[in-house]
């Protein structure tokens, strides 16, 4: 009776809806990457707007080609049983074998390897110019090595290696391990949605004291705002839960460990040292209005110097 119970899966051990909760982090993971949009604007001109455009953009997009993806998968599974239990252990490639064929399949497996390394490349571009923008505040190790724009190629190249490194290491264990993978997909879910959720909690919480940017929704921007924070809150609590059944410590959903030594290394480093220099970020926008060029790294590495001196001479 035992052995027959942890054989059943969570919709038999728990509830079907825990099942719909958990299989929830796919599709946010897929929709997480708009926050490229922002990060690409420090190589944009009018970065208030066209950033905004570009969020809502990749959030749109994204939502009806996949919704029409999945809808064109299910339609063209020809065996549940058999497309779960395949020997290629990738369900997808069985739909398309089923459907076209070994050549057929193959071309379309091209098309999804090379969408895959597309997006790869995107995330790395934007993880890069992330890392660059806090190495140039200062706010990780080694922030004046880090925070260099290549003259040649106008990118922070840098950080570009950094990001490759750090990502790949990061993926290493989910060589080996659906359950790892799981782990990490669950990590930068939550990671970057909380980075959001800060953000939009205190717009939420200094309503009165929030000066809208060019662009806005409006009437509607407290209640997409709260109705935000509220999701947020929601998955970062239910993408910590175990994933696998049964439960023990191989199938132990660690992400919580992951996020919560990022989250004490950031507060113990703000209240140990940076809440001791730190004022704010180089503000792009800023550069912009007094007619300064961003796109030419030289010129936006004097402004951020000019910016640094002003900051160290207020302090």
């Amino acid at each position: 009776m035992g052995l027959d119970r942890l054989a059943r899966g969570w919709g038999d051990r728990a509830s079907h809806v825990y099942v719909v909760v958990i299989g929830i982090l796919m599709a946010q993971y897929t929709l997480t990457g708009f926050d490229a949009s922002a990060h690409m604007t420090e190589e944009t001109r009018n970065a208030a707007m066209s950033g905004s455009i570009g969020i809502i953009m990749a959030i749109g997009v994204s939502a009806v080609l996949g919704w029409f993806l999945i809808l064109g998968l299910l339609f063209s599974m020809q065996d549940l049983d058999g497309t779960l239990s395949s020997s290629t252990g990738q369900p997808v490639t069985q739909i398309f074998l089923d459907t076209v064929g070994e050549k057929g399949a193959i071309v379309l497996m091209v098309i999804v390897i090379g969408a895959m390394y597309f997006c790869g490349t995107f995330s790395i571009t934007s993880n890069s110019r992330m890392m660059y923008a806090f190495a140039r505040d200062g706010g990780i190790p080694f922030h004046k090595f880090f925070a260099k724009v290549s003259p040649s190629w106008k990118s922070p190249i840098r950080t570009v290696w950094l990001a490759c490194t750090l990502s790949f290491i990061l993926g290493l264990p989910s060589l080996g391990s659906s359950v790892a993978f799981a782990a990490a997909t669950s990590i930068a879910t939550i990671g970057l949605y909380i980075s959001y959720g800060i953000p939009i909690m205190l717009r939420v919480i200094y309503r009165d004291a929030f000066v809208r940017g060019p662009f806005h929704l409006g009437i509607f921007s407290y209640p997409v705002a709260l109705g935000a924070v509220t999701w947020i809150l929601f998955i970062s609590i239910a993408f910590i839960l175990p994933q696998v059944n049964p439960v023990d410590s191989q199938t132990l959903n660690y992400s919580i460990v992951a996020v919560g030594i990022v989250i004490i290394y950031s507060v113990g480093f703000w209240v140990l040292s940076a809440r001791k220099w730190f004022t704010g970020p180089v503000k792009q926008i800023a550069a912009e209005e007094l007619g300064i060029d961003v796109m030419d790294p030289a010129t936006a590495e004097k402004f951020e110097k000019m910016a640094a001196t002003d900051t160290a001479t207020a302090v």
